[in-house]
């Protein structure tokens, strides 16, 4: 599908700048409402019980979602479309409550990961996933209509839901083995002073972790600022000083998630699904695992050492999920931290995946070191290069030709990867092979080779 507004992720870019402005956000509202009133017409009836359709509006901590929550509550109501809010709450809390409140959409207004001065909106259907490419193309259609607005009779209406913290809280523990406990461990959590803050130091605290809570003071403007799954120094730092067992490290909108262990040596995504995953290989519950382009080839080899089948899907966490529902798998990931257990929940959840791997450490008995140590990745290199929207390096020869020249000096040992992303203006050039060096040197060669098309050089 070609996406005018929808990226990978929903519609995100810099507060006040097209598409996140006032204007534009209140008419996504509108046309996403209009979409979702047509479709329970064609289902015969709204919500039991309700005269409208209902969708549930979360939010991280940054400041510009009150404004983008007026916005949207707008856009819905002119639609006919009752709207509960819940405040600031995790992008996976969004998810579930959606599907636990029985409502037609769910909405998280967040940049993810992303600085205080970007936003977006993203959206999950009913079941709590993202939504179907065609559902998002009716809504791109229908924001190059009219915005309108339904006679008084018809409006939505809006209310909050109070304890949306308290149930997604419970949640969170209910995937947690109930013979299981994490009393005698102390453990760091850093939230990045986003939607999980007032969430994931509860979540382990109940479960009898001792709690040591970082980045859990939001001012709406210090969202990820040197802290979080994107800046982990500060949680290693924060583990060796308070002589912690473990750090979890969270994004702002807690659907990532890294670790630490006591010596502070970091562990991303790739390996926490390895953990996951050797776990339930030997339970014999595990038919295959999806990575992406970006996963580990340290990680694709240890799977297929335990028997497990492993497939890549584009980058991105809706990919990964498109994937495991096409195989029939219930476990899947991303290096940077996104991890789905399906049989956990219907989207990757920061806080789920590090129980599952706390599960997994606590049933063997074993450290993370321990549990990791049959996994040795490969040095990989990423370099983002900053290019104009459009920017096609297929079609620069002097790309191309640096691309080809790495392969050849990998000799089969390694990989290179060069993908727009889907959320910012940037090339990403990936190098991995065993020597680090020359993986470094690689990377930096081919990001020149793109800088220098970039400017025509």
């Amino acid at each position: 599908m070609s996406r005018k507004y929808f990226g990978t992720d929903g519609v995100r870019g810099l507060v006040g700048q097209a598409p996140i402005t006032p204007e534009f956000v209140m008419r996504l509202g509108y046309a996403a409402g209009e979409v979702l009133v047509k479709h329970a017409r064609q289902r015969g009836s709204g919500l039991k019980g309700a005269e409208h359709p209902a969708v549930l509006i979360g939010k991280d901590t940054r400041v510009s979602g009150y404004m983008l929550e007026a916005s949207l509550e707008a856009g819905f109501s002119a639609a006919g479309v009752d709207v509960v809010l819940t405040g600031p709450l995790p992008t996976p809390g969004v998810a579930y409550l959606t599907r636990a409140l029985r409502l037609q959409a769910g909405i998280v207004i967040s940049a993810s990961h992303n600085p205080f001065q970007d936003n977006g909106i993203k959206f999950f259907s009913a079941e709590g996933a993202k939504l179907p490419d065609g559902v998002e193309a009716e809504i791109e259609a229908g924001l190059e209509r009219p915005m309108q607005c339904k006679e008084s009779s018809r409006l939505g209406k809006a209310r909050r839901v109070d304890d949306a913290a308290g149930r997604y809280i419970e949640f969170c523990k209910s995937t947690f083995p109930h013979q299981l406990d994490l009393r005698g461990v102390k453990i760091v959590i850093d939230c990045a002073h986003g939607a999980a803050y007032h969430i994931a130091p509860h979540v382990f605290h109940e479960l009898g972790a001792d709690v040591e809570a970082i980045g859990v003071e939001p001012d709406g403007f210090n969202i990820n600022d040197a802290l979080g799954a994107t800046k982990p120094a500060a949680l290693r730092e924060a583990v060796c000083e308070t002589g912690a067992d473990l750090g979890i490290a969270l994004d702002g909108d807690g659907d990532r998630v890294v670790m630490a262990d006591a010596a502070g040596t970091l562990y991303d995504g790739d390996q926490l699904l390895y953990v996951i995953a050797r776990e339930r290989a030997g339970n014999g519950g595990l038919a295959g695992v999806a990575g992406t382009l970006m996963t580990n080839l340290a990680l694709e080899q240890g799977l297929a050492k335990l028997g497990v089948a492993f497939a890549r899907a584009d980058v991105g966490d809706r990919y990964v999920l498109d994937m495991m529902q096409a195989k029939g798998w219930q476990l899947g990931g991303e290096n940077s931290g996104h991890i789905i257990c399906l049989d956990k929940h219907t989207t990757g959840d920061g806080i789920v995946s590090a129980l599952q791997v706390l599960a997994a450490m606590r049933v063997r008995g074993a450290t993370l070191a321990a549990l990791c140590r049959d996994l040795k990745l490969f040095p990989q290199v990423l370099v983002n290069v900053r290019v104009e929207r459009g920017f096609d390096w297929r079609k620069q020869p002097r790309v191309v030709r640096a691309k080809e020249k790495a392969e050849k000096a990998l000799g089969g040992s390694g990989r290179v990867l060069l993908r727009p992303s889907g959320t910012e203006p940037v090339l990403r050039v990936m190098v991995e092979g065993k020597d680090a060096r020359k993986v470094r040197r690689l990377a930096d060669d081919i990001a020149a080779a793109v800088e220098g098309a970039r400017r025509g050089g």
